[in-house]
């Protein structure tokens, strides 16, 4: 298990979220010995979605107002439909997610959460995989989509679903410890 003293990490998030796409990323990342900080739009507990209707809420930690990348050292966006795509809509999300980007530091989307890499238009040209249903979005973004547990291209990191969570999580911690991809165009 690596570890990750030291190392903080945001996760953003706001209602809507596939449960176990937030929890288990949330959980093993403390497991690790990593800060993590769930940051949202919304105040208070956001509510997650499991199966086919709500599921356990999570406690924001920090509110998205404010939020900066030079307090940690990797985004993580979980997926879900509700939640990306919500977030996708909210200029303070994207403006989050274009910062870790320029600031070369790692950035891991799964299921749907890719809409938000696509919104901040950092996929083109780059090898990544998503839920089923966002295949097509990712490709006319620019992407090159490919079915894997796992895809990691120059510190962004996507996954398919929550069957995919345990290579999904072991792909960000492999990528916080490697620490800024200095390669990677702005």
């Amino acid at each position: 298990m690596a570890d990750l003293n030291g190392k903080r990490i945001a996760i953003l998030s706001t209602h809507g979220f596939e449960q176990s796409e937030l929890m288990v990323p949330r959980d093993k990342l403390r497991e690790m010995g990593a800060e993590v900080h769930v940051i949202s739009p919304e105040e208070g507990p956001i509510r997650g979605w499991k199966g086919a209707d709500w599921g356990e809420s999570a406690e924001v930690d920090r509110p998205l107002t404010g939020a900066t990348h030079d307090d940690y050292h990797a985004l993580v966006i979980p997926g879900g439909q509700i939640n990306p795509d919500l977030l996708r809509a909210n200029p303070d999300a994207v403006a989050l997610v274009k910062a870790f980007h320029d600031a070369k530091k790692p950035i891991a989307a799964v299921c749907h959460g890719p809409w938000l890499l696509i919104e901040a238009d950092i996929v083109r040209g780059r090898r990544a995989t998503s839920y089923g249903s966002v295949k097509t979005d990712m490709i006319n973004a620019g992407a090159r989509w490919e079915d894997s547990k796992v895809v990691c291209d120059e510190g962004i990191v996507t996954s398919r679903n929550p069957d995919d969570l345990d290579a999904f999580v072991a792909k960000i911690a492999e990528e916080v410890l490697e620490g800024k991809h200095m390669s990677r165009a702005a």
